[in-house]
């Protein structure tokens, strides 16, 4: 995800990573050539020439700039309760530290704390490779016991695993006595409060906005990108390329946002910042243990998960 400071007016107008013009320039590009063809051929093909003019596309554009408004709107709901779902996900985490820290009677070695914390940072990076689909190894390995690795590596849902021991050190401080029947009921409601969070974002992940929607939506601005070059022709002549592309960058790029967002646990520039919101998570219950990490500046300030 860009994570950037806000620039200067003039500065934005420039800016270059991390806005989807990258990836619309072919096809902006082709619009382009498309135009000065059909400027070049005064609109006419095979000597036909196509009776098009702006009043037809300045109704519809005003219906697609609907359509593509609600399927922004559609695809930023989702990003935005993806990033609810990590921010409870904090809270969570905090609330289940300071819990640790504060309710186990005789107060627990620092073993069984850090043992705590680190099953509980596993679990927000073990979550965050099973939204995007890629390999958890290297981040549980770093931070549970060989024993403990054996159990959760095999597992396909490796966050419910991880659930699974944190449930059972609960239980083992419970038997130890540490604990009362109330205290670990509280426990408890937090760790079905991760499972909320871990089934709400597999829900996301799992079902996407209606594909026949999308390729209807898509279809259609296509249709009215590649037509309005015979529309503009007569009226503005050798300036109708630059107002095609223009036009054509509006409706093309409000697509194209809202297909990178639709899906906000991937790793497109503008998805979710998982891996910090992960780093963030392990730093602060760490603090609460009175174990700080160290977070590089270079971590800090880097733009992109």
């Amino acid at each position: 995800m860009i994570v950037r400071r806000k620039e200067h007016w003039f500065r934005m107008l420039f800016v270059w990573h991390g806005s989807v013009l990258p990836r619309l320039l072919p096809r902006l590009s082709l619009l382009f050539i498309l135009s000065v063809v059909v400027v070049y051929f005064h609109g006419s093909i095979f000597s036909f020439k196509i009776p098009l003019n702006p009043a037809p596309f300045t109704l519809f554009g005003f219906v697609l700039a609907l359509f593509l408004g609600f399927r922004n709107n559609a695809s930023y709901d989702r990003f935005w309760e993806g990033r609810k779902l990590w921010g409870a996900l904090l809270n969570i985490a905090r609330s289940m530290t300071r819990q640790a820290l504060t309710l186990i009677n005789p107060k627990a070695n620092e073993s069984e704390i850090t043992e705590f914390i680190q099953l509980l940072s596993a679990f927000t990076y073990a979550l965050k490779h099973q939204l995007r689909g890629t390999d958890a190894g290297e981040d549980l390995a770093q931070k549970l016991s060989r024993e403990q690795l054996e159990i959760v590596a095999p597992a396909q849902y490796k966050p419910t695993i991880l659930m699974k021991l944190l449930a059972r050190w609960v239980e083992e401080a419970k038997n130890s006595g540490r604990i009362d029947s109330i205290q670990q009921a509280r426990f408890d409601e937090n760790l079905d409060r991760l499972a909320d969070v871990v089934g709400g974002c597999e829900r996301i992940v799992s079902t996407p906005i209606p594909y026949s929607y999308s390729v209807l939506l898509h279809r259609t601005v296509y249709i009215y990108c590649f037509l309005l070059p015979f529309g503009l022709v007569d009226s503005l002549g050798w300036v109708t390329p630059l107002m095609v592309v223009f036009i054509a960058y509006t409706f093309v790029a409000f697509e194209a946002i809202a297909d990178e967002i639709e899906e906000p646990f991937g790793m497109d520039d503008n998805d979710l910042a998982l891996t910090n919101m992960c780093q963030m998570i392990e730093a602060t219950i760490s603090e609460l243990a009175g174990k700080p990490i160290q977070i590089t500046e270079a971590t800090k300030q880097r733009i992109i998960d």
